[in-house]
């Protein structure tokens, strides 16, 4: 059967080596790559010519740029905030900090201008002890980028991530609220709503408005205190057929994008990535 919604994956979770990712994404039948690391550097890192590269390898194996998963806001905001330690804060080959944010903005909208992507995956600044009183910073800085988006005619989409402020479906629903933007949206991660100690599907996924859903990204675990356990997709705490049900129910028409996490068995990640493709693909078929 074919999946219902579009089949993506950030090519990065099954290798950095590109075309071998590609190859592998193809097999499972999907046509949505998002960039992230490619060929060891961050997307943002790449020059214009590896970009040029990068989309000619997704458009000879008849797949698109989905979007670009830039590091954008994920950095420490500036002033008397006490970050919260519990949480991994992964880079991804990104070192960026708070000063380099407005040329990373001005280098994503021309990768979006090279590749094709419709959205641009941004954050919002390392957690702290009282994400509320970065509520007002995170809100400027995401509307800024949505009025630059709409010249470009692409999409901000904010990610609920827990090693940030906004972790949880009624965290994003603050911001998403307060910025009631066409070019902001979110990049929805139950998984990620779980590790930051919530239940993401039913009771997160219900608080959220549908039409402000961009994008979808797929992972499971189970949690050991604050730690998760990264498994196979669609076998540990994430409902994720409860979670595909709705969404189709809602009428949601995005893609879901893989974001493997399980370093897979025998810590072979790229092995980790096809058995995950494969079990998203028969969950969006089912």
């Amino acid at each position: 059967m074919q999946p219902k919604l579009e089949l993506a994956a950030i090519t990065d979770e099954f290798t950095p080596e590109l075309e071998r990712a590609l190859d592998a994404m193809a097999a499972i039948g999907m046509t949505g790559a998002e960039l992230r690391v490619v060929w060891g550097k961050n997307i943002m890192d790449l020059t214009d010519d590896e970009v040029a590269r990068a989309v000619d390898a997704v458009k000879s194996r008849g797949m698109h740029v989905l979007g670009i998963s830039s590091p954008i806001l994920k950095c420490i905001l500036p002033g008397d905030h006490v970050l919260d330690t519990r949480f991994q804060q992964d880079i991804f080959a990104s070192k960026h900090t708070f000063d380099d944010q407005p040329r990373l903005a001005d280098r994503a909208f021309r990768l979006c201008e090279m590749t094709g992507a419709k959205i641009i995956r941004v954050f919002s600044y390392w957690r702290t002890m009282e994400p509320e009183k970065c509520h007002d910073a995170i809100c400027e800085a995401v509307a800024n980028l949505a009025d630059q988006a709409k010249s470009h005619g692409v999409i901000i989409g904010i990610e609920n991530e827990h090693a940030c402020n906004i972790g949880t479906a009624s965290e994003a629903l603050k911001i998403l609220d307060a910025v009631q933007h066409p070019n902001l949206k979110l990049v929805w991660d139950p998984a990620n709503m779980l590790v930051g100690g919530e239940d993401p599907y039913p009771a997160g996924y219900d608080l959220l408005p549908i039409d402000r859903i961009a994008h979808v990204h797929a992972k499971d675990c189970h949690m050991e205190g604050h730690k998760p356990v990264w498994g196979p997709l669609g076998t540990r705490h994430v409902d994720w057929k409860g979670q595909i049900s709705a969404l189709l129910r809602d009428g949601y028409t995005g893609a879901v994008s893989l974001e493997t996490h399980w370093p897979g068995p025998n810590n072979n990640k790229f092995e980790a990535s096809v058995i995950c493709g494969w079990n998203l693909r028969g969950l969006l078929a089912s």
